[in-house]
């Protein structure tokens, strides 16, 4: 069922009276819900907001007012800011915990193989099956194609592609032997295997595709700007915040940091790169 339109300057009556209600979606992994559920909580502690978070079910709702604020993939992001005005903006991007990411908002694809996988590289992956989690997906599809298409490879590498329809769909086609490999976010595959640890024996990291921009949290255009102003604020001082700090610990992220459209053009080349070159689809 799609969520409701609501106002971000009114709470539907009989509900607590407070100065603003925001909506946030997901339109990113389920594994990561935890984390954005506790961000979304976080947002409305800090601005006296009544704060939900829903699963997005389609990126209109951002023109419609089903939704205020969200977390997205990059591809997309990139897709919407091409339109003339584009329905959302830009609030802040997540700086994964860990050395492997040098305090910046990036992030990679690790391709993933069973454990016994006699593959190696990714060249070994000619002719195997592969799964991806959607066709939207940078780090699922899009860095995927750019690095066959580096590689000289558009006439089909892979023996089969699947479509699995999310990362955790994925990491357990290639966990259970059904699929050979896949790319999935190195957030989401984290986050994965410390939620379910038996699946670090079943699977092999063998690459990395990136780094890229990693998906941002976003802000409907339609919302006020000094609503969009008071969550950017909220969520850059997050990761200064000992609460903060826990609620960002659960989805290993450090802080949230301010980013640019700019910040995204390594996406935007890398898809017009492969449109440019005719290399639309993986199968």
């Amino acid at each position: 069922m799609k969520a409701q339109p609501t106002s971000p300057g009114r709470t539907p009556a009989g509900e607590d009276a407070l100065p603003c209600r925001v909506r946030f979606a997901s339109f990113l992994a389920p594994s990561m819900w935890p984390m954005f559920r506790a961000v979304t909580d976080h947002v409305g502690r800090a601005l006296g907001c009544r704060a939900e978070l829903v699963v997005g079910s389609d990126f209109e709702q951002f023109e419609t007012g089903e939704v205020d604020a969200g977390f997205m993939c990059g591809l997309p992001y990139v897709r919407l800011a091409r339109r003339e005005p584009s329905p959302v903006e830009l609030l802040a991007a997540p700086v994964l915990m860990g050395t492997r990411y040098g305090g910046r908002p990036i992030y990679y694809s690790d391709v993933i193989v069973h454990a016994s996988s006699p593959c190696s590289t990714f060249a070994d992956l000619r002719g195997r099956s592969w799964a991806y989690n959607d066709p939207g997906s940078h780090s699922g599809y899009n860095v995927t194609r750019y690095r066959l298409l580096e590689m000289g490879e558009t006439g089909g590498f892979f023996g089969s592609v699947i479509a699995a329809g999310s990362h955790q769909r994925s990491i357990r086609l290639v966990a259970e032997g059904k699929v050979d490999g896949s790319a999935v976010d190195s957030q989401v595959l984290a986050v994965e295997l410390g939620d379910h640890p038996r699946l670090r024996a079943a699977l092999r990291v063998i690459d990395a595709l990136g780094p890229s921009p990693i998906p941002p949290v976003v802000a409907s255009r339609q919302l006020p700007d000094p609503l969009k102003v008071r969550i950017r604020e909220s969520l850059l001082a997050m990761g200064g915040e000992p609460a903060g700090r826990v609620a960002l610990a659960s989805g290993l992220v450090e802080r949230f940091v301010s980013v640019e459209d700019r910040d995204y053009d390594p996406i935007r080349q890398m898809e017009a790169t492969a449109e440019r070159a005719g290399f639309v689809t993986l199968s």
